[in-house]
């Protein structure tokens, strides 16, 4: 037990757009809410993890760093990390677990918080950061082809869907509409309305072939997962779920992109950590800053193969709740909010303890997948419940 790792914890702050309570505070909120979950306390924790560390650029993007929260709470932190140059969001949960497994902390708290859409709305607050007129960093790779939206870097990959393999409109629309209607499942998602496919065949392009419900909107909210070394499960009192294997992978930043995106063999690899195969997994919360993100792990993690994706989600009969692979079941970015990444670990987890309410999937569900990214960086994590 003392090599595995587990999650003992989870929070979600109030989700919402131009909210007035500073992120700091959002992210203490989470913070208590796993704590209390968990029977944790403050001086039970000892490791700190977030992606991507504090930035003003882009405003709000990510407002509270670990530092922020190791002051505000006064923890006792033996190990800490934040920082961008990882396998994407849930990368930080990644390396939570390697370090609760070294023995470099027990209990870690894993946080994302996001403060765009209020962050916008006030910005003598959070000023855009003024250049120095050189371009460099990541930017330098997308902005000379006038590619500055991640609109642009995934529709090209969904494009070729389209040349390639046929895929349809009516059959990407179930991401979006799957996500609306599970969304109105859950009393913390952003949207409230129902979709329908004559509402999303109707919508305006904003990178052909995604349209503006294929796009996530920017939200104010913070989650967070706290993980635990398997010797110190003593400690806590809910039931823990384990996190049985992980996998992620990177490509290249550049608008020269190579042809199969960070899932594919972020997906390939994940089944080479475990004993667990695809037709184990009763839930999965995929990625879907995009809607094409999420086809692209059906077809990534072996669900069907490289080009099918589109047929196995056509309908949307198998990815609905009642359906043989519920996915997104509490929204998604799409219907709950840009929780940006950690929402999908959240829910795996909500799933797997039963406590979805209206949206719990039927049965006893053991085993759930969630991925953040797909692009040029991709993770999957997968949870068990079966210790």
């Amino acid at each position: 037990m003392a090599t595995e790792a587990f999650v003992t914890g989870i929070g979600q702050s109030q989700i919402g757009v131009r909210l007035e309570r500073h992120p700091l505070l959002l992210t203490i909120d989470a913070i208590r809410e796993a704590l209390d979950e968990s029977g944790l306390t403050l001086s039970d924790i000892d490791g700190l993890s977030t992606y991507p560390g504090k930035t003003a650029a882009p405003p709000g993007y990510s407002p509270v760093g670990t530092e922020d929260v190791m002051d505000a709470l006064r923890l006792p932190i033996r190990w800490y990390s934040g920082g961008g140059e990882i396998s994407s969001q849930l990368g930080a949960i990644v390396a939570a677990v390697a370090a609760v497994k070294a023995d470099l902390a027990r209990h870690v708290i894993c946080f994302r918080t996001v403060y765009e859409a209020a962050a916008l709305s006030r910005p003598q607050d959070y000023p855009q950061p003024r250049g120095n007129g050189r371009i460099d960093g990541f930017p330098q790779w997308v902005m000379p082809f006038n590619a500055l939206s991640a609109s642009n870097w995934i529709a090209q990959y969904a494009m070729k869907h389209v040349k390639k393999y046929g895929l349809t409109r009516e059959q990407l629309a179930q991401i979006a509409l799957t996500d609306r209607k599970h969304a109105l499942l859950n009393p913390r998602a952003l949207v409230r309305e129902p979709l329908s496919m004559d509402q999303y065949l109707e919508a305006r392009m904003i990178s052909d072939p995604l349209c503006l419900y294929d796009c996530d909107r920017f939200t104010d909210a913070s989650t967070v997962l706290i993980v635990s070394a398997g010797d110190a499960l003593g400690d806590v009192k809910c039931r823990p779920v384990r996190i049985a294997a992980s996998a992620h992978a990177a490509e290249r930043y550049s608008w020269d992109q190579p042809d199969v995106m960070a899932s594919y063999a972020t997906g390939r690899e994940l089944w080479k950590n475990t004993d667990y195969q695809p037709k184990d997994v009763d839930t999965v919360q995929f990625y879907d800053g995009f809607s094409f993100l999420a086809l692209t792990w059906f077809e990534s993690l072996g669900f069907c193969a490289p080009g099918e994706g589109g047929a196995f989600i056509e309908g949307g009969a198998r990815i609905a709740l009642d359906g043989e692979l519920p996915m997104n079941t509490f929204g998604g970015q799409l219907g709950a909010g840009r929780l940006h990444g950690f929402g999908f670990a959240h829910e795996a987890i909500v799933q797997l303890r039963g406590l979805g309410g209206d949206r719990q999937i039927a049965g006893d569900p053991k085993v759930a997948i969630a991925t953040s990214g797909g692009g040029p960086l991709a993770t999957a994590l997968l949870f068990a419940r079966d210790m």
